[in-house]
């Protein structure tokens, strides 16, 4: 954590050592890949309750995440007031039409065509709970100091990646959704000018008819992805 007072670097022996042989090693990285396989992203949802904790606990995977210099330059908003749902739902949809209505332009909305997203998001009154996932541009001291946060969206991005990850090993169901701007959602949700909305992550169970769209299992091969030297 960055401090206004002077520290200085003290190393400590490794927490925690997992020792593995390969074929154990092997063994984890192939079940860890079979288990993201069945993670999808999904727009319709069950109005289940899910508990607090799983939501807590999820979060907290997010915040073990590494980050520039250790600041650790997010927070998340988890929502499961239906009131503010409702708000943040009639807020997006302002938005969401008028991108469908060419402010996204023609190029980027053909491209949505094969997800067959829309205008209406009704996932996100529906679905328990709503993550917002703010990135924090810049931190400040109690009195009102500013200090420079480091590797923002790259952190930021990481942290994102671990909470989906908990929350697809929690057994829910996740959306990214990023409606666009986004800035309504620092006014609905008491948030500081210094912070910058992401993304939000709807959760929950999913509904017995969720469907997805068949492009969405079209998935980029190894020897598209990566290069090996």
């Amino acid at each position: 954590m960055f401090s206004r007072d002077a520290m200085s670097y003290a190393p400590i022996p490794l927490p925690d050592r997992i020792e593995m042989t390969d074929e154990d090693r092997s063994a984890a990285a192939r079940g860890f890949l079979d288990r993201m396989r069945t993670r999808h992203s999904v727009r319709d949802f069950l109005p289940t309750p899910i508990p607090r904790e799983v939501i807590e606990d999820c979060i907290r995977t997010a915040g073990s995440a590494p980050s520039g210099a250790n600041h650790q330059p997010w927070h998340f908003v988890a929502i499961g007031d239906p009131t503010l749902k409702a708000r943040i739902r009639e807020e997006a949809e302002i938005e969401e039409r008028a991108f469908y209505a060419g402010g996204g332009g023609d190029e980027w909305i053909k491209a949505l065509e094969p997800i067959g997203t829309t205008a209406e998001k009704p996932h996100l009154t529906i679905a328990p709970w709503l993550i917002v996932v703010f990135a924090q541009r810049w931190g400040e001291f109690a009195d009102g100091t500013r200090y420079k946060n480091y590797y923002v969206p790259e952190s930021v991005g990481i942290a994102t990646g671990f909470l989906i990850a908990a929350l697809h090993h929690a057994g829910l169901s996740t959306l990214t959704h990023t409606p666009n701007p986004m800035k309504f959602l620092n006014s609905a949700l008491g948030r500081p000018g210094s912070e910058k909305p992401t993304m939000i992550i709807v959760a929950g169970l999913p509904a017995e008819n969720a469907t997805v769209p068949a492009v969405a299992k079209m998935k980029k091969p190894l020897e598209e992805i990566s290069t090996f030297f």
